[in-house]
C-alpha cells in the first residue's frame, strides 16, 4: 500500500472515529427517554432551571427530543462505517450542525437559559460541524494527492 493510500485510510479512520464518538454521545439521550420523571427533575434542578414543570407537555418534549437526539446519533454511527459512500451526507450534516448551533444559541438566548447553557450548547453543535468539515477536507485533500497526474497522449497523425 502506498504512503498516499495509507494517509487517505488514516484520514478516513479519524473521520469515522469522530463520527462514532459524536453519534455515541447523542445515543446517551436514550437514558432520558426511559428515565423516571424524578431523574429528569433532578437534572433540571442541577442545570439551574428549578423544579421541572408537571404539565404532560414537558415530559413529552423532554422524552421526544431525547429520542430524536438518539435517532440522530444512530444515523451518525451508521454512516461512520462508510465515510466514502456517505461523503455528501456527512458534508450536509456538518453544515447543518453549523446552522443548528446558531439556531440553538438564538433559542437559548431568547429563552434566558443559564449562561453556561447559552454559551455551551449552540457553539458546541457548531463546533462539531467545523470538526467534521475539517476532517472531511483533510480526507479529500489526501485522496486528491493520491490520484495520479492526468497524462496526455499525443496522437500520431498519419
Amino acid at each position: 500500500m502506498s504512503d498516499e493510500s495509507l494517509a487517505e485510510t488514516e484520514a478516513s479512520r479519524r473521520l469515522a472515529l469522530v463520527l462514532r464518538g459524536l453519534g455515541l454521545l447523542d445515543l446517551v439521550a436514550l437514558v432520558v427517554v426511559v428515565a423516571p420523571e424524578h431523574w429528569i427533575d433532578i437534572a433540571h434542578h442541577w442545570a439551574g432551571l428549578g423544579a421541572l414543570p408537571r404539565e404532560p407537555i414537558v415530559g413529552y418534549l423532554a422524552r421526544s427530543a431525547s429520542a430524536l437526539y438518539a435517532l440522530h446519533g444512530a444515523m451518525v454511527v451508521f454512516i461512520s462505517f462508510d465515510v466514502s459512500h456517505y461523503e455528501r451526507l456527512i458534508r450536509f450534516m456538518a453544515w447543518a450542525a453549523l446552522v443548528h448551533g446558531a439556531v440553538i444559541l438564538g433559542i437559548d438566548l431568547t429563552q434566558h437559559l443559564p449562561v453556561f447553557w447559552r454559551y455551551v450548547e449552540g457553539p458546541s453543535f457548531a463546533a462539531t460541524g467545523l470538526v467534521v468539515l475539517s476532517l472531511q477536507r483533510a480526507q479529500l485533500r489526501t485522496r486528491a494527492s493520491a490520484q495520479p497526474e492526468p497524462t496526455t497522449k499525443k496522437i500520431a497523425h498519419q
